[in-house]
Parts: C-alpha cells; structure tokens; sequence
C-alpha cells in the first residue's frame, strides 16, 4: 500500500473514532462509525489473499449489520422522544436495541462468533488495530447512554462474553485466536461494570488496551503466530520470551501485576452493589482465561524446546529491532498496582 493512501485512510480510522467520541448527536456519531468501519477495511486486508478478504466480508456484514440496528434504535426513540441527543433515550426497546447494536460491534456474546474468525484472517499489525483501537468508539457510546442501559441484559452479556473468552481460548494453538479469546473475556469485565461504575470501565479499557498492544509488539518482534513458534523464542530472544511470560500473567491478572486492577477493583464495586454471585461467578471464569495464559507462558519461558542448532547462545551475536514505545507500554501493563490508591477517586 502507497504510504499517501496509507495515511489517508488511517487519517479517516481515526478521525471516524474522534467524530464517535466528540459526538453528542446521533446522527453524527452512526457517520463515525460508518467513517471507520469502511476505513479499516482497506487496513484488514494490506496483505492480500483469500483469508484476509474472507475476514474483511465476515467484519463487513457484522459491522453494516449493527449500524443498520442502531439506526433503527435512533429512528424508534426518535419517534418517541423527538431528539435526537445521545442523553434523551426514553424508549426502553430503543435502548435495547441500541445496546445490542454496540455490544455486536464490541464483539460482546452472543455476537462474538466474528472476532476469532477476523482475528485470525489478518495480519499481527491489523489484528492489534482491530482488538484495541476499534473497541475505543463502541465503548464511548456505552458509557454515555449507560443510565438507560438495562442492567439483566449487559450483565447476562458480560457473564457469558467472560465465559466464552475462556473456554474458547483451551484449545487453541493459535496466537491471533487466543488475543481475541482474550479480548472476549476483557470486554465482558468492562461492560459488567460499566452500569455501577462508567469511570471504572474506562480504567479498564485503558489497561486492556496497554496490554494488548504491548503482546502484539512482541509478537510481531518476534514474528509468532502460533505456540509452536512462540516457543522458540527462549532460543532466539530470550528478554522477550522473558517479557511476554510477564504480560501473559498480567493479561492473566495475576497480582501484583496490573491486569490484577481492574479485576480487583470491579469484584470490589460489584460487591459493594450487593451482587455476589456474578463476580463469584466472573472470578471463577477467569480462572479458565488464567490457564490458557499460563499454558503459553509454560511454552514460552520455562521450558527449552529441542533444536537443531547447536549454538544455544546465538542470540548474543544478533540485534533484534529496537522500539521505543514498548519499553513504556511494558511497564504500564506490568508494574501499575502501587499506585492502585490514588485510582480510589475513580469511585
């Protein structure tokens, strides 16, 4: 792809999300997600072939077919309120369909079936995009129209989405496939808190977001796709295979990493809601995502795969692509809990 037409159209991914995020007029904010939608594409698909063009229809059809819903979700509180301002949603079938429409897009069960499949189908470079940037937009709306959500419905959806996300996970050999597993189970912590605690969930999206886009790093750095190959990165590099079994465990939430926080936090808000069962339930779900994060970090950094290369130690000899923005990414994603107080005026 031409470096002008590359700007261009991440010009347009980006200016799609800040029309959605600046937006407090319906109409404007369906053209961003429109904007961005029909602007990532072209991104889904920078390496050609017939998977990735598989891909780029199946997050088509899924993304046209939420837009087309929360329009009529628009239309209908239209008619009944006559404004169209994001605050007014009157109707409660208006709010249904509208929280439908954005947890469709997010990816949020039941409508998480298209994640894994265009996950898989793109490159480690569009599928980083796609589980981190294109998750920012859904979530504002979320957070705005969060008062007139209704409460069963996103926490059945959370519940099952941390549910899906981990046993979908098990028994894949895939990386791309386990992010989005993982981005399943992340986006249904998120929305289960994001009726008692909208600030909370946006901590959480940060995170996650950190998160992510570090694992994606080093997995481009050293070009993974698969267990298999992650594997033999110990060989090869070992301060990533090193740093990757850190966020794995940190994805994971194990303390006293930062993926720890949210969970830590959003258990605490719900139980101070006098919901007990959901978390118990969620904590324990998680324990699934736990396992397929330990399984790759098993992989990864505490065993040494046999090799045909006698020189153990090759990797002293050879310089790995440098970035400077993972080492600040590194750090966010494992090392935020000591500052874990001053997060308290997020209550």
């Amino acid at each position: 792809m031409k470096p002008p037409i590359l700007i261009t159209i991440l010009t347009t991914v980006m200016a799609g999300t800040m029309i959605v995020l600046l937006s407090s007029h319906w109409l404007l904010i369906w053209i961003g997600f429109e904007m961005n939608m029909l602007a990532v594409i072209p991104i889904l698909m920078k390496k050609f072939n017939p998977r990735a063009m598989e891909a780029s229809t199946k997050y088509f059809l899924t993304q046209a077919t939420a837009s087309m819903l929360l329009m009529m979700g628009v239309t209908i509180n239209l008619l009944y309120s006559g404004q169209w301002a994001i605050s007014k949603i009157s109707n409660p079938a208006a709010s249904t369909m509208m929280t439908i429409a954005l947890t469709m897009k997010l990816g949020l069960s039941p409508f998480h079936f298209w994640v894994p499949e265009v996950t898989q189908g793109i490159s480690l470079l569009s599928g980083m995009i796609l589980l981190t940037w294109q998750k920012i937009a859904p979530m504002s709306v979320l957070y705005q129209i969060s008062p007139s959500i209704n409460t069963n419905l996103m926490m059945l959806m959370a519940l099952t989405s941390v549910l899906i996300g981990g046993w979908g996970g098990l028994n894949q050999t895939q990386l791309r496939k386990i992010m989005a597993y993982s981005s399943i189970a992340h986006m249904g912590w998120m929305t289960a808190i994001i009726i008692y605690s909208p600030t909370m969930m946006f901590l959480n999206l940060s995170l996650y977001i950190f998160m992510t886009l570090s694992t994606f790093m080093l997995f481009m750095l050293s070009t993974s796709t698969t267990t298999l190959s992650l594997s033999h990165t110990w060989n090869k590099v070992p301060l990533i295979a090193s740093t990757i079994l850190t966020l794995m465990l940190s994805l994971g939430g194990l303390p006293p990493l930062s993926g720890f926080i949210p969970k830590w936090m959003i258990i605490q808000e719900l139980t101070k809601n006098d919901m007990i069962i959901i978390p118990t339930l969620m904590a324990i779900t998680a324990l699934l995502n736990l396992y397929f994060y330990m399984r790759l970090t098993y992989s990864t950094a505490l065993t040494m795969f046999p090799s045909a290369n006698n020189m153990k130690m090759k990797w002293q000899f050879e310089h790995t692509k440098k970035t400077t923005l993972l080492p600040p990414l590194i750090i966010i994603s494992t090392m935020l809990l000591p500052i874990t107080p001053m997060m308290s005026i997020l209550d």
